[in-house]
């Protein structure tokens, strides 16, 4: 795993803010006690503390390895089959 992948799956799991909270404040047995900061900064592999994160939030095992996304044709399927609805009201001159 890359950096970039942790962040995105901390990101996609908690939130960007929360996600931030918690790789900064929470303390991680998994990776000796430290914060997630604290473990990527010593150099350990991101998924070693992605997976420890995932224990310590209590992140259900189905979703350690990140959440199922759609994919970019299911989510333009959708886009698609949504109703377009104008921000404006239907009396205002668009």
């Amino acid at each position: 795993m890359r950096m970039s992948q942790f962040w995105d799956f901390v990101a996609f799991e908690f939130g960007e803010s929360y996600g931030r909270v918690l790789v900064n404040d929470l303390s991680l047995t998994g990776v000796g006690g430290r914060t997630a900061q604290e473990a990527l900064h010593e150099g350990r592999d991101p998924r070693e503390v992605w997976l420890a994160l995932c224990e310590a939030a209590e992140v259900p095992p189905e979703r350690w390895h990140g959440r199922d996304k759609p994919s970019a044709r299911a989510a333009a399927r959708a886009a698609e089959s949504s109703p377009r609805v104008s921000p404006w009201p239907a009396e205002w001159p668009h």
